[in-house]
């Protein structure tokens, strides 16, 4: 599962060949989350609200990103890296 992005602790992360709908996985500690790229919506997991915030901020400014990359990750490819919050 290749690492995308990393910021304040939050390691974001792409399964290969990975089931629909369009998603990431999000960790901070012993928290993970799955959150979906279209929507931002939380699908699996949690995160502290402060870390699901910044996970949110940034999926936002990523978006096409996001999408780009899960596209190269269904086919198999390397997901490209996506540049931290600063």
């Amino acid at each position: 599962m290749p690492r995308i992005s990393f910021f304040y602790g939050i390691a974001i992360t792409m399964y290969f060949y990975d089931h629909e709908p369009p998603h990431f996985h999000a960790q901070y500690a012993e928290h993970h989350a799955v959150i979906a790229i279209g929507s931002g919506e939380l699908l699996v997991g949690d995160l502290p609200s402060r870390a699901l915030k910044l996970v949110a901020e940034w999926a936002a400014m990523h978006r096409g990103e996001l999408e780009a990359d899960w596209a190269r990750a269904k086919e198999g490819g390397t997901p490209e890296p996506i540049d931290p919050l600063p």
